[in-house]
């Protein structure tokens, strides 16, 4: 039966001109398998023309079948719809997610906490040696490193995170039968075997193409706390990862560089609009410590006293919501999606904890109050 579903999802998924929005539309109001068993009137019904009867009907079983080959072919090789367990919360949160991951290595790997390191495919050595140094120290606090195997800054960060005994997750735009580009074949190896995971939406035999990388760096972003640019010129692919991440609610990190070096231009515009000006690693875990209490609670030992305080205190009302407010200004829905609170009882817990003194209503959301 799980076959069945997992092919249901499969061709539902790969049908054309179904997006994730559309997907998400069609599973709230059946499930796939009964979706994909209907008869060519309930399809239609359903809001489903004759070119998409006509594909799911007779044409695609060669693609679901040629994935669940490509799954059955390896035992680290893993398909991940967007109702099973290991399909990451985080990513699971933010808009216009896939409704299908591919994935090459340790599946786990999705749901640990990660801060994205991004930058120029051409990048300066000091910018390289920036990618590699922060990955390292990332993982020596047991984060993960996510980015996306490209050339240049991508690269170096995977690499440092791997050199550090960390693991890294690499997000990739083509299917995971093949590694674009070709030269990082051997680091995606060794991304597999240091227990990450390359990790795909598109089908496993698809080829790179341009438009699918834009579409990459949603997932990079979706799947991390926060996204560091190490550099990045105006037009780089590094600020459409910067820009998913902001509508995604992520914090954006950002390098400072030279106003003279039109390569730093994109990470000075990211800092002069309000991202997080880095200069070491402690402003990045500064920022993302109330969110690394809510994706794992085995972090413990890089949180502020803040927080460690608030765990000895139980009598504190509403100890999961006040470990999520932090000194930055944080809005109710990431709140409610932190701690799985619905939105409604969320606002009721902040008002409470409000009149006790706990936090503050500021613009754009609430803060802790450090004397309450």
């Amino acid at each position: 039966m799980f076959d069945q579903q997992l092919s249901a999802w499969l061709a539902l998924y790969f049908t054309p001109g179904i997006g994730p929005k559309s997907f998400a539309k069609l599973i709230a109001r059946d499930a796939p398998l009964n979706i994909v068993n209907a008869s060519p009137q309930s399809m239609q019904a359903l809001g489903l023309n004759a070119a998409q009867i006509q594909f799911l009907k007779h044409q695609a079983h060669t693609q679901v079948e040629q994935c669940l080959e490509w799954q059955s072919a390896d035992t680290n090789q893993h398909i991940v719809t967007l109702d099973d367990v290991r399909y990451p919360d985080l990513l699971r949160q933010a808009a216009s997610v896939p409704a299908v991951l591919f994935v090459k290595g340790d599946p786990s790997a999705l749901a640990l906490p990660q801060i994205a390191i991004v930058g120029s495919r051409n990048a300066s050595v000091d910018a390289l040696n920036s990618a590699r140094d922060f990955a390292v120290r990332l993982v020596e606090h047991q984060l993960a490193v996510t980015s996306g195997l490209a050339l240049g800054a991508d690269g170096y960060a995977h690499d440092g995170a791997l050199q550090a005994g960390g693991v890294t997750l690499a997000v990739l735009g083509c299917g995971l039968q093949s590694v674009y580009p070709a030269r990082h074949r051997d680091l995606a190896q060794r991304i597999v075997a240091g227990g990450g995971a390359l990790v795909s939406e598109f089908h496993p035999t698809a080829k790179p193409k341009a438009d699918h990388f834009p579409r990459r760096n949603r997932i990079i972003s979706g799947l991390s706390l926060g996204v560091l640019v190490v550099e990045a010129a105006q037009k780089s692919g590094s600020l459409i990862t910067a820009r998913y991440a902001l509508e995604q609610g992520r914090e954006v990190f950002a390098l400072p560089g030279s106003i003279h070096n039109t390569q730093a231009l994109g990470c000075n515009l990211l800092i002069k609009q309000g991202a997080c000006l880095v200069m070491t690693v402690e402003d990045i875990l500064n920022e993302v410590n109330s969110l690394l209490d809510w994706t794992n609670q085995t972090h413990r030992q890089i949180q502020p006293p803040l927080f460690e305080e608030i765990e000895a205190k139980q009598q504190l009302p509403f100890a999961s919501l006040l470990a999520n407010v932090g000194s930055k200004a944080t809005p109710v829905d990431i709140l409610a999606s932190r701690t799985n609170i619905p939105v409604q009882e969320v606002m009721m817990q902040l008002l409470e904890l409000e009149l006790e003194g706990h936090v503050v209503a500021v613009s754009g959301g609430y803060i802790r109050n450090e004397r309450g």
